[in-house]
């Protein structure tokens, strides 16, 4: 067999694929490096720093040394980290057992609830109903607040119930025929097959979750419950009185207040970073097993 060459266009073409790939892959990159060298910084000599940020101007610690002795920053990153573990956990289980009952064929109400559920992506009644529905509930000011209300993603639940769907159905019948009823269907035979997209939803909810802070802001009050993203928000957006009491007043506050965004959006991001590289090599496979049509 005789192997050809690649043509003198497609070498081109190839190495322009290349160049652009890693063109893009500097400016994807850059402002996470930036926030980084920032954090580490002399915050004397970031305060007057201009321009491109390539290396550390000096070094010190004194940011992160502020932010990790800030009572806010930990109690909100504790209660995130309860956010984010319970809700996801709870998040996985409803939107499974909903993704496994429209996902039946035999369900005489399958197609009569499918529509219900994809015009909750495209219609919403509004925050005063949210509101007003998580108080009449009791869940205002409570932990649960955060976890009921956005506890399915129809999205998600779609992506699922696809998924659930190529599961051949022989795998299904000869589970029957042993006497297996619908949870052992479900986590023996259906989730071991599906454990890719499985994987995919779970860091879909985790990294939301996450990065949640506007419920907080609405159904909250009580700042002990308050997530991470809130206190990162109030020190980014608000310079809130926390800030001010943990970094110092004057011109303290005016040389740190720099540093200290920079070190909470580290602080707050890393985390999740840490969780894509075990998770990375179910992406394609997940989304595409959830993609398929029925």
């Amino acid at each position: 067999m005789v192997v050809q060459g690649k043509s003198a266009g497609d070498q081109i073409f190839d190495i322009v694929n290349v160049l652009l790939v890693l063109l893009l892959t500097l400016i994807f990159l850059y402002p996470m490096w930036f926030v980084f060298v920032a954090s580490i910084s002399n915050p004397a000599r970031l305060m007057v720093h201009t321009g491109i940020m390539l290396w550390p101007d000096g070094f010190s610690l004194e940011g992160y040394r502020e932010v990790f002795t800030d009572p806010d920053v930990l109690t909100g990153y504790l209660n995130t980290l309860f956010y984010v573990g319970v809700g996801t956990v709870f998040s996985m289980f409803m939107t499974t057992l909903g993704a496994y009952v429209t996902s039946r064929k035999d369900f005489y109400f399958r197609k009569l609830m499918l529509p219900f559920i994809v015009l909750t992506m495209y219609v919403n009644a509004g925050l005063i109903p949210d509101f007003l529905l998580v108080r009449y509930l009791g869940l205002y000011n409570t932990r649960w607040a955060l976890i009921f209300p956005a506890a399915i993603g129809t999205w998600n639940l779609i992506v699922m119930r696809t998924s659930f769907l190529q599961v051949p159905t022989g795998l299904e019948e000869s589970a029957k025929i042993d006497g297996a009823n619908h949870w052992t269907i479900l986590w023996r035979i259906i989730f071991p097959v599906t454990k890719a997209t499985f994987a995919v939803i779970s860091l879909y909810y985790v990294v939301g979750k996450w990065n949640s802070w506007f419920n907080a802001m609405v159904y909250l009050q009580d700042r002990t419950k308050f997530p991470l993203q809130l206190f990162l928000r109030e020190i980014l957006v608000a310079n809130s009185t926390s800030s001010e009491g943990m970094i110092g007043g004057g011109g303290e506050y005016y040389r740190l207040d720099q540093l200290i965004k920079y070190c909470t959006i580290i602080v707050s991001t890393v985390p999740v970073l840490c969780i894509y590289p075990f998770v990375q090599r179910y992406f394609i496979k997940g989304v595409m097993l959830g993609s398929l049509k029925e």
